[in-house]
């Protein structure tokens, strides 16, 4: 089973869908586009309010110019070993300037969600049966101090100039 989560707790209304042979949209769901679908999409029409998932080997640079158009950027996340996702939001967020939606979809594992949030993404499609119930328990893992910068702001730690101390937990 599937779930929506971000910092707020979990939502119940979304309407966003991944269309599959087995899942099509119903009248009050949207759907995901590929890359590919969505630029096709935006070329033909001047509609607004789309949304567009990513997978780890598309080329997130083609969305600029059409972010104003998305009201969701999904990423995959097809196995935890690959961490394509993690930079496409990272470079959403700090490189494009992309001020919507970013969700991670596919294998979401409770102790990659801190890491997510820092590098910009703010919703989550879960399935893993431990993250749903961690989230559930509002127990999120995550480390104090930390050197990298990341889309998410943090504070700076008052000793190190390069030290950053992360945002107070959920």
């Amino acid at each position: 089973m599937m779930k929506i989560w971000n910092e707020a707790g979990f939502v119940t209304d979304d309407p966003w869908l991944v269309e599959t042979e087995e899942t099509k949209a119903g009248s009050n769901e949207k759907v995901l586009l590929s890359l590919d679908d969505f630029l096709e999409r935006v070329a033909e029409t001047a509609e607004t309010g789309l949304g567009v998932l990513i997978q780890p080997a598309d080329d997130i640079r083609r969305l600029e110019g059409h972010l104003d158009r998305l009201a969701l950027v999904a990423l995959a996340f097809p196995a935890f070993s690959d961490g394509r996702s993690f930079s496409h939001a990272a470079l959403l967020r700090s490189r494009l300037g992309y001020a919507g939606e970013v969700r991670a979809v596919g294998d979401v594992l409770i102790d990659q969600i801190p890491h997510m949030l820092r590098c910009g993404i703010d919703s989550f499609a879960v399935t893993n049966a431990t993250a749903l119930k961690r989230l559930a328990e509002r127990r999120l893992p995550g480390i104090d101090v930390h050197y990298q910068p990341a889309a998410q702001p943090s504070v700076a730690a008052g000793s190190y100039s390069w030290r950053r101390l992360a945002r107070p937990a959920v």
